[in-house]
Parts: structure tokens; sequence; C-alpha cells
């Protein structure tokens, strides 16, 4: 089986650089600075969309609620289970987002380590620690 695709969103060039050097051996990752900009690749995706969303919850102009909002409309995004990255929520928020049918969230700081291993738990649907 060749590498799984993950789609990071995210803002921060560190984070992008980060998740894509931790998961480097298992994903291959592609990334977008915006909500707009992910939008935009799942619509020409195709054959080719993502297995995975990592999505930041805090980004300038369509914030990471708003892009889930979205990609809810989008059926090249069906299916596709989404992560968020965040580093603001608090424990109720967190509830609330699990609600929505967010596959979960990892909060920031992550341990890059640890990171590819928290995805596969989830996707497993393994609860994270």
């Amino acid at each position: 089986m060749g590498l799984r695709n993950v789609l990071l969103v995210d803002d921060d060039t560190n984070i992008q650089i980060i998740v894509q050097v931790s998961l480097e051996d298992v994903w291959n990752v592609s990334t977008a600075s915006s909500g707009e900009e992910a939008l935009a690749i799942l619509a020409k995706a195709g054959q080719t969309k993502p297995d995975l969303i990592l999505l930041d919850m805090m980004m300038p102009g369509i914030d990471g609620i708003a892009t889930w909002g979205k990609l809810n409309e989008l059926p090249e995004a069906a299916g596709i289970p989404v992560i968020f990255l965040t580093a603001k929520a608090q424990p109720q928020d967190l509830s609330d987002l699990l609600k929505l049918g967010i596959a979960s969230v990892i909060s920031k700081p992550f341990d890059a380590i640890t990171l590819a291993d928290d995805i596969e738990k989830i996707l497993s649907g393994q609860q994270l620690d």
C-alpha cells in the first residue's frame, strides 16, 4: 500500500514543516495556508482526495469552523475525517466540536514524535489519552 494522503490546513509555516516531517514516512502531506485554499484544492481533488484533513481552528479569512461547514457542503469532502488542531479550545469547546462530527481535536503545541500515533489511534476509533 502506498502512502496515504493528508491535507494540512494551517497558516503557520512552522506547523506545516513539523507535520510534514512528523508524518513523511506514512503520509503524503499536502498543505493549504487558508480555508479558501483548502476548499479550492478539494474542489479539484478528483481521485486524489485526501484520506484525512488536519484543520487549524484559527486562521485569517475563513477560520477552521467556517471551513468545516463549507467542507460539509462539498461532495468531494464526503467521508474524509477531519481533525482540528488548536491552541485555544477549552474543554467545552472540544466537546462541542466532537458533537459536530469532527473526528478529534489535537491541542497545540503537540509532540511531533507522537502525532502520527495519535492520528492512527483516532482513525482506528481509539480515544487519545
